[in-house]
């Protein structure tokens, strides 16, 4: 991939999607959050965060206005498949240093990975960069709880039911059931409330707000609708959604998936 921006080749590495439907979370509570983050408006359609090195081993992420082209690919090589990334150079909108995502893999022939120097990108800001693991916030929170979406079948039944009945008395956890209630009347900004094809029925509900995150299952053929609560204020701890006592918990899983943004 040529980055005319960035005054030289990419090499690939893998992309992702940034739309208000999927985006990475550890960029933000919604849409406009991670839009912000990256320094891009946050249009309707959306961008593809292409990731990659260039022929010094220097990190890029390169953000591109072709979410089609970046969704193709992405589909292709899930089913094993090769595809030559290479957005037209009209579609970047822009080229930052480093990545904001943890990768494993790197391109033969060059330099290993490493941050281009501070500035590097004409931003004048620190190279982007993985969040830490040793630290808890709402970065770390928001990627626990897409962790449990993709585990979903293991956290169902490690927590048990009494855990659940535990946390209703918990306030951080009433104030997030309020929050995600007012959803449901006045919708939040795009990618607040976002829901996933879960097979069958199902569908898996990804819900953030301040301090708060919340993933859950509905429709599910082997059980009852189930949601995990994590906070700020309680690091690494994931409290069980009581299916009474808060909220009616089906009525408002049903309602958070009626004003959630879904991927097209």
């Amino acid at each position: 991939m040529s980055d005319d921006e960035g005054g030289g080749s990419l090499y690939v590495l893998t992309a992702v999607l940034m739309t208000p439907a999927q985006f990475p979370s550890m960029l933000g509570d919604d849409f406009a959050e991670a839009c912000s983050l990256l320094g891009v408006a946050p249009n309707r359609e959306g961008y593809g965060l292409v990731l990659g090195q260039d022929e010094e081993g220097a990190r890029w992420t390169v953000v591109v206005d072709d979410v089609s082209l970046v969704a193709t690919a992405i589909a292709s090589w899930d089913c094993g498949m090769d595809y030559d990334l290479s957005p037209d150079e009209r579609s970047i909108v822009i080229s930052l240093a480093g990545w904001p995502l943890d990768l494993s893999v790197s391109a033969s022939g060059i330099p290993e990975p490493h941050d281009p120097e501070q500035g590097a990108d004409g931003t004048g800001r620190v190279p982007l960069a993985p969040p830490s693991a040793e630290a808890w916030g709402p970065v770390q929170r928001r990627m626990g709880a897409d962790q449990i979406a993709r585990e979903w079948a293991d956290w169902r039944e490690r927590v048990a039911t009494d855990g659940g009945a535990a946390a209703a008395a918990h306030p951080g956890l009433a104030r997030a059931m309020e929050e995600a209630l007012a959803y449901t009347r006045t919708p939040p900004p795009p990618g607040r409330v976002r829901s996933s094809f879960a097979g069958e029925s199902a569908r898996t509900l990804r819900v953030d707000g301040p301090g708060w995150s919340l993933v859950a299952r509905t429709g599910e053929t082997e059980g009852p609708d189930a949601a995990f609560v994590l906070l700020d204020e309680e690091p690494s701890e994931v409290l069980a959604v009581p299916h009474e006592g808060i909220h009616d918990l089906p009525q408002l899983l049903a309602a958070l998936d009626r004003v959630a943004v879904r991927p097209a």
